[in-house]
């Protein structure tokens, strides 16, 4: 039968030192664990915010930097619409200068020739001009009457074109053709010259007066005087 030794105080204190270390000790390893998984999470979460951080200032940067390759086009895109504009409006401004100068030497040439004597081969010149102009009136009305008009001082030459007309469209259309001449309704003085051939009772106009000729020239003319005066558009693509 074993007996029970009561501890004397000195063991006591040892058995109490060795548990107090013991605790001690598992203390310090599960602090240094807590202390290990602290910086570990410490650095992950460290490393995501860099991550994150990093990847916002990048977005930032794109951002900032599409915005000002985009101001910088609009700004580059403004500037050419402007000094486009500037160029075309100085080559409409040399265009509208330069048919109004036609238009002037038309005028001119008008009055020069309303100057001559009756007779002398300007008339007949601007006679065989008149002639052309009522036949293609002629020609384009296709009717068995039709009506010119002309200035009041080109009467005595018309009715000299208008039966030249009258026989060519004959020879050549086997048709006869009615031509009246409306002296009570006269073009403008002002007129640089030229007829209105009308028909359908006066519903239907073919204007062949000076301007309205010229008008058409300019219509007609104006890719080609372009193309003269500035060159091809290297950004067109159709010419038809």
């Amino acid at each position: 039968m074993s007996q029970s030794h009561a501890l004397s105080d000195d063991q006591v204190a040892g058995e109490l030192r060795k548990m107090t270390a013991f605790i001690r000790q598992e203390a310090l390893e599960k602090a240094r664990e807590i202390h290990l998984k602290a910086d570990e999470e410490f650095a992950i979460e460290k490393s995501k915010l860099v991550r994150q951080e990093t990847a916002a200032i990048d977005h930032l940067y794109e951002k900032k930097f599409k915005q000002a390759a985009m101001s910088q086009q609009i700004t580059r895109s403004t500037l050419a619409n402007k000094t486009r504009l500037r160029v075309l409006t100085a080559r409409q401004a040399l265009l509208d200068e330069l048919f109004e100068q036609a238009r002037e030497q038309l005028a001119n040439a008008v009055a020069a020739k309303g100057g001559k004597k009756k007779g002398k081969g300007g008339d007949g010149a601007y006679q065989s001009t008149l002639k052309g102009l009522v036949l293609e009136g002629l020609y384009a009305l296709n009717e068995s009457q039709v009506e010119v008009r002309a200035r009041k001082a080109d009467y005595e030459v018309v009715k000299k074109a208008i039966e030249e007309a009258k026989g060519e469209f004959k020879e050549k259309s086997g048709r006869e053709i009615e031509v009246d001449l409306l002296e009570d309704d006269p073009l403008p003085e002002g007129s640089a010259g030229g007829v209105i051939v009308s028909g359908t009772d006066g519903k239907i106009d073919i204007n062949n007066t000076y301007e309205e000729r010229l008008r058409l020239l300019e219509i007609d003319a104006l890719p080609a005087v372009r193309e003269t005066l500035f060159g091809k558009n290297k950004n067109r693509k159709f010419y038809d």
